[in-house]
């Protein structure tokens, strides 16, 4: 099989230099653009040094023209540059998009959430959100792949199945969730310059973050019940990896184990899903540099609650790897090729 042209848009960012460095691995795959906008000129290996023997173009300023080279564009990019590039596509391009440009159904949504106008509302309906282990579809009528935010990756992939199932009440969940700082962007200092991020927690966003919306959007597809739940995202003294902490109501008293079993058996094809023994304690550490999503199940003091932690590596599975994850769907590869299984 002959390989097919890449270009990389944003990739000296933190999650874009993550996946700069998987698509290098990918035997699938030819890297023929890197583009930035401060970055031009300079060699991808000047942010990653373990990418200095690597045989890798030059970072320049994205031309449309490029497209005219590339199937496939990555774009890792501030909200609303995606947008641009989709209104440039041509018939043999597929955009893989890891901003929040394409999440929301919807523009009012979009902007209502995101402050932006979209700038691309006729490409919404050509679009996907997919998180490959709870969308199996037909992908060749999309020409862009949105994937999905971080928080959420590791908050649907444990819910979805056992609301659906009738397992958990879908009321009343309540996610706490913790992110390493890398999660901001390499931005992060300057936004955040009066925190102490190498010392110090913070939970940001009470009720208003911004993945509060794709969460709702994805439960009412998903489950097609009316799914209520408070989110709470907070920054670590880490640079990579989250841990989600979700509290459910049990439905018919059901058992962990019974919960555990079923969750194990709904994934048993998934090669990135882990569902771990019941009531074992997961760490950030159990994931870095993989495309997993571990999950345990565990008990509560009160016997009609359940307690269930989902881990994932921020910058790969809640980022570069799961987008490599969904191209490798898109276009018939193995789904862990270039993923390290």
């Amino acid at each position: 099989m002959s390989k097919l042209n890449v270009l990389v848009a944003g990739c000296s960012g933190y999650i874009g230099l993550q996946l700069t460095k998987i698509l290098n691995k990918h035997k699938y795959i030819n890297i023929k653009y890197l583009c930035g906008s401060s970055s031009i000129g300079k060699k991808i290996s000047f942010y990653d040094k373990s990418l200095k023997n690597k045989k890798l173009p030059k970072i320049i300023r994205f031309n449309k023209k490029l497209l005219d080279d590339v199937d496939i564009i990555f774009t890792a990019l501030p909200n609303g540059e995606s947008q641009k590039i989709s209104n440039y596509l041509l018939n043999h391009n597929t955009l893989i998009d890891l901003s929040a440009d394409f999440r929301l159904k919807n523009a009012a949504g979009y902007l209502k959430w995101y402050k932006l106008k979209h700038q691309a509302v006729n490409n919404i309906k050509n679009s996907i959100y997919l998180v490959p282990e709870l969308k199996k579809t037909n992908l060749k009528n999309y020409k862009i792949i949105s994937c999905p935010g971080c928080y959420p990756t590791s908050i649907l992939i444990p819910l979805v199945p056992l609301i659906n199932k009738g397992f958990v009440s879908p009321k009343n969940i309540i996610i706490d969730s913790k992110s390493g700082f890398s999660g901001a962007g390499r931005g992060v200092h300057k936004k955040y310059k009066d925190k102490n991020l190498y010392e110090s927690l913070s939970a940001y966003g009470l009720a208003l973050h911004r993945h509060n919306s794709e969460i709702q959007q994805e439960f009412n597809l998903l489950t097609k019940k009316t799914v209520k739940f408070q989110f709470t995202p907070h920054l670590t003294p880490m640079f990579r990896g989250i841990l989600s902490t979700i509290y459910l109501d049990l439905k018919n008293q059901c058992s962990i184990k019974k919960i555990s079993d079923y969750i194990n058996n709904f994934y048993k094809n998934s090669k990135f899903v882990k569902i771990e023994k019941p009531d074992t304690f997961l760490s950030t550490n159990d994931v870095i540099n993989t495309n997993y999503c571990r999950i345990s199940v565990c008990k509560s003091k009160f016997k009609n609650k359940i307690i269930i932690l989902s881990v994932i590596d921020n910058l790969i599975k809640g980022g570069g790897g799961q987008a490599v994850q969904n191209m490798n769907l898109k276009f018939g590869f193995k789904e862990s090729e270039g993923l390290n299984v």
